[in-house]
C-alpha cells in the first residue's frame, strides 16, 4: 500500500487537504437553484463512499509494503472498526448541521465558525491524545485562528444588522456543528496503526478505516438526513421523491463534492502518521481560509459590507494565514 514517509509529504498532503476540504461546498452553489442542500447531501455521501472503495483496492492495495486492504479487513478487531464508523456517524451529523449553515448564512460565515472551533477543539483532543509538537507554538497558533474566528462573527454582525430580514440561525447552527467535528477525528485516529510498515494486529490501516468511516456516514444518512428532510431547517419537508427528480448535473454536483472531501481525508489520514493527528487535522482545518476567499471574493457574499467590515475580513484572513504557518512550526 502506499505509505507516506516524510514530514514535507505529509506537509503537503495537508496543503491539499486544506483546498479539498474549503472547496467541496462550492458544488452545492453550482447545482440548480431548486435542489435543495438536503437532496444535493445524498450525492455527497454517495461519492465519499465510492471514493473510499475507490481508495482502499488501488492505493490501499498496491505494492508490497504494509497490508493491504483485504488482508487488513479480515484481521481487524471489531472494535477499531466500530470507532472508526462513529467517527463517521458524528462526522455525519456534523456535517449535515454545517452543510444547513452554509445555506442558511453562506459559505464565509458558516465554515470560519464551524470549521474554526472543530480546528480549535480537534487539534486539543487530538494532542492530548498523541501529544507531538511543541505546545507553546502549537496552541498560539490555535489562539490566532480563535481571534480570526471571533473576527469573521462580527462582521457577520455589522454586515447583516440593518437588515430587516437579519437571522442568526446560521451563526446559530454552525457552532455545535463545530463542536462536533471537533471530535470525529479522533475516533479514526485511536482505530489506526502506529507504524503502517510493521501493523500491528487488530488495528486498520488508513485506508480500512477510511472505509469503515465511509459506511458509517452513509448508513447514519438514512437516520440524519431523512429526519432533516422531514423537519428542514427552513422550507417545506421534503418527499424522498424529490431526490429521482433531480438533474444529471444536480446528482453529479453532490456526488463530486463527496469525491473532493474525501479526497482532502484520505490524503489527511495518511499525513496523519509523519504530521502526528493534531497537526495535520489543524492544517487541514485551514480549508476556512478557501472557504471564506471563494465566499468573499467568488462568490461576493460580502459585496454590500461597509469598509471597516471589509477589514476585518482581511484581518481575520492573515490571522487564520499565521495561525496555520504556526501549527506547521509547531512539529518542524
Amino acid at each position: 500500500m502506499f505509505i507516506v514517509e516524510s514530514y514535507t509529504t505529509a506537509i503537503l498532503f495537508c496543503f491539499i487537504t486544506m483546498i479539498c476540504w474549503g472547496s467541496w461546498a462550492n458544488m452545492q452553489k453550482l447545482n440548480s437553484g431548486t435542489w435543495r442542500f438536503e437532496l444535493f447531501y445524498w450525492d455527497y455521501v454517495i461519492g465519499i463512499l465510492l471514493f473510499s472503495i475507490l481508495f482502499a483496492f488501488t492505493a490501499g492495495s498496491m505494492g508490497m509494503r504494509g497490508r493491504a486492504f483485504i488482508p487488513d479487513l479480515a484481521q481487524a478487531d471489531p472494535a477499531n472498526l466500530l470507532s472508526a464508523f462513529t467517527g463517521g456517524v458524528l462526522f455525519n451529523l456534523a456535517n449535515i448541521l454545517l452543510v444547513a449553515a452554509i445555506a442558511i448564512a453562506g459559505m464565509s460565515v458558516a465554515f470560519p465558525t464551524g470549521i474554526g472551533i472543530a480546528l480549535i477543539l480537534g487539534v486539543v483532543v487530538n494532542y492530548l491524545a498523541k501529544p507531538e509538537g511543541d505546545p507553546r507554538v502549537l496552541f498560539s497558533g490555535v489562539l490566532l485562528i480563535a481571534i480570526a474566528i471571533l473576527l469573521n462573527a462580527n462582521a457577520y454582525r455589522r454586515l447583516n444588522r440593518k437588515t430587516s430580514n437579519f437571522s442568526m440561525k446560521g451563526l446559530v447552527i454552525a457552532i455545535p456543528a463545530g463542536i462536533m467535528l471537533g471530535f470525529f477525528y479522533k475516533y479514526v485516529a485511536v482505530s489506526m496503526v502506529s507504524d503502517q510498515l510493521n501493523p500491528e494486529p487488530g488495528k486498520l490501516t488508513p485506508y480500512t478505516a477510511l472505509v469503515s468511516f465511509a459506511v458509517g456516514i452513509f448508513v447514519s444518512n438514512f437516520i440524519f438526513n431523512s429526519f432533516i428532510m422531514y423537519k428542514p431547517f427552513v422550507g417545506g419537508a421534503i418527499p424522498w421523491s424529490a431526490w429521482f427528480k433531480g438533474s444529471f448535473k444536480d446528482h453529479a454536483m453532490g456526488i463530486i463534492g463527496g469525491v473532493i472531501w474525501n479526497l482532502g481525508m484520505s490524503l489527511n489520514i495518511l499525513a496523519a502518521a509523519k504530521a502526528s493527528p493534531a497537526i495535520s487535522y489543524g492544517l487541514g482545518q485551514g480549508a476556512t481560509v478557501i472557504a471564506a476567499i471563494w465566499g468573499i471574493f467568488i462568490w461576493k457574499e460580502f459585496k454590500n459590507a461597509d469598509r471597516r467590515t471589509n477589514n476585518q475580513l482581511y484581518i481575520m484572513l492573515a490571522l487564520y494565514v499565521a495561525g496555520i504557518a504556526l501549527l506547521i512550526i509547531a512539529r518542524s
